[in-house]
């Protein structure tokens, strides 16, 4: 199975030119590697609530990715609001995906758990949200990334059996 995957980077100085998006290309390998999957979209946003919210939608209901990956966006800083639009475009969270790469992430670093990433579900798309730097894209992804390959096959209702 090939899985079509979307990735938003969430950056103001990225929606610029500022700066490169050195995340993206993290995850773009992690996901041809790891999980079989075809990069669909790729977009930058800046940090705006709006155009976070808006560019989700159209990934899962216009390009009808299987995994949206975003970067960046969910630390403590006032213009983090990636998880908040997230939030506001899921129909179901799935706090355990969370849970596992902050888990994981703090046995590294402690400061993992400022990070405010959700994960939830949106029609059949699974959202993840991942922090802004390619390390802690990395380490974060690699927590999961086992788990993906079913994860989307029972949310795209390709799975049905739950023995």
């Amino acid at each position: 199975m090939r899985w079509k995957v979307a990735i938003l980077t969430a950056s103001d100085k990225g929606s610029r030119g500022e700066r490169e998006d050195t995340s993206a290309q993290v995850l773009r390998e992690l996901v041809e590697e790891e999980i079989n999957g075809e990069i669909v979209e790729y977009r930058i946003v800046p940090d705006e609530m709006n155009e976070i919210t808006a560019a989700l939608i159209e990934m899962a209901d216009y390009f009808k990715a299987d995994l949206i990956l975003t970067t960046g966006g969910t630390g403590l800083a006032p213009r983090d609001v990636t998880p908040e639009a997230t939030l506001k475009v899921v129909d179901r969270v799935v706090p355990g995906i969370a849970e596992a790469m902050r888990y994981t992430a703090m046995q590294k670093t402690r400061r993992a758990m400022l990070s405010r990433g959700v994960c939830g579900i949106r029609n059949r798309t699974l959202i993840i949200n991942l922090p802004g730097s390619p390390k802690g894209v990395h380490e974060n992804i690699m927590a999961v990334i086992d788990q993906l390959p079913h994860a989307l096959d029972v949310a795209s209702g390709r799975y049905h059996d739950h023995d």
